[in-house]
């Protein structure tokens, strides 16, 4: 794993830890979004979500950062962002 998705893996984990939230349990996933943010972020300088599109636009861009301002409300209706990132913590 490169540096810069080790660090992107480290803040989402601890993302979701504060948040009450956890990462998706499959690694395969976690591990693909990972490198996406990864590379949005070698080539855009930011850590876009992969699967939303960047539009070039500052203002509509900026809500796409991982976590993007859309994940709540997805996670609160599916259980997980649309990334499949971020879960909902299952009942204990």
């Amino acid at each position: 794993m490169a540096p810069i998705e080790k660090r992107i893996l480290k803040e989402s984990e601890e993302y979701a830890r504060a948040s009450g939230l956890i990462l998706n349990p499959d690694k395969k996933i976690v591990e693909a979004v990972v490198k996406g943010l990864a590379g949005n972020f070698e080539r855009h300088g930011k850590a876009f979500c992969p699967c939303r599109a960047i539009t070039g636009k500052k203002e509509l861009d900026k809500k796409i950062v991982c976590p993007c301002a859309y994940h709540l409300q997805e996670i609160k209706e599916t259980g997980h962002c649309r990334c499949q990132l971020f879960f909902k913590k299952p009942p204990q």
